[in-house]
């Protein structure tokens, strides 16, 4: 399937539900599709009560955020998937507060955030990011991004090392190559579409603008990431590049072939999980998380 066929597809799937077409997409967490643990789409838990939430005005969009455990160590920002939220990590902000403080971040466009009139890419999801730490007087966190949250989390470390401790970069790819074709028509990934678009006209400033915002990241997914080997060379940051075994989206030879680019960075495959390990088991999935984040 060619890039054109890929997003064609991808347009006419999210368009579809950004119109309420997809009605009939198993529900979330259902059984219906196999008792397989990553054949199955459970509910995050809620966030905590956070510290603090608050807005910043960046680059013509309101860049929401939240912070848990102020205080208690140091920072972990944790940055969501595309289509989602910050609730998404409902499962990973408690196993984290014993020793951090957590940051988490609505991405420009998404949940509590608003658009602006920019053209999404992920140096712009970077610079989002990095204006939020500054406003909270945070030098350097160690970054746990999941899917467009771990590219992010990527361009940060490409582009500004030093703001970064540790990189946890789960279900990622590093340039449009790695996607799977066909993504969109697979029943987790369709529980997924559907849930986030549910969510969005829940939380969003904006709810009725869903389709704009589905046509501006399936731009975004078109075209980006492209990073160059010689790029992923260089970064320094003490990196994991994890995915579940049937990630719904991503090629398993692209997440191989993105650890080994990366130096000293360490390939991690959660067995009988997917691109939602986080929710399908977090147990394991905070497990070797925090095992990172605490480790040396």
């Amino acid at each position: 399937m060619s890039m054109h066929d890929l997003t064609r597809s991808w347009r006419t799937a999210l368009a579809a539900l950004a119109i309420g077409i997809v009605a009939n997409v198993a529900t979330a967490g259902a059984p219906a599709f196999g008792e397989e643990i990553w054949k199955t789409l459970p509910d995050p838990k809620p966030l905590p009560k956070p510290d603090q939430t608050g807005t910043l005005d960046v680059d013509g969009a309101k860049i929401w955020y939240a912070t848990f455990g102020e205080g208690k160590g140091s920072p972990v920002l944790l940055l969501h998937g595309g289509l989602g939220n910050s609730d998404y990590w409902g499962n990973q902000v408690p196993a984290l507060t014993d020793k951090h403080e957590v940051i988490v971040i609505d991405t420009r466009g998404h949940g509590r955030s608003t658009k602006g009139d920019k053209p999404f890419s992920y140096d712009l999801f970077a610079s989002d990011a990095l204006a939020v730490l500054d406003h909270l007087k945070i030098d350097k966190v160690a970054l746990v991004g999941w899917s467009d949250g771990g590219i992010t989390g990527l361009d940060i470390a490409i582009n500004h090392p030093e703001r970064l401790s540790k990189l946890w970069a789960f279900g990622a790819n590093y340039n449009v190559s790695g996607v799977k074709p066909n993504v969109d028509k697979d029943p987790v990934f369709g529980a997924y579409i559907e849930k986030a678009g549910k969510d969005y006209e829940k939380i969003s400033p904006t709810p009725k603008d869903y389709e704009a915002f589905v046509n501006a990241l399936v731009a975004l997914w078109y075209s980006q990431p492209d990073y160059k080997a010689e790029q992923l060379a260089k970064i320094t940051t003490p990196t994991v590049i994890a995915d579940g075994q049937y990630d719904e989206g991503i090629k398993p030879e692209h997440t191989e072939e993105l650890a080994k680019l990366i130096p000293n960075a360490k390939l991690l495959i959660l067995p009988n999980l997917s691109h939602f390990a986080h929710w399908q088991d977090p147990a394991t999935y905070n497990k070797d998380l925090v095992a990172f984040i605490d480790g040396p």
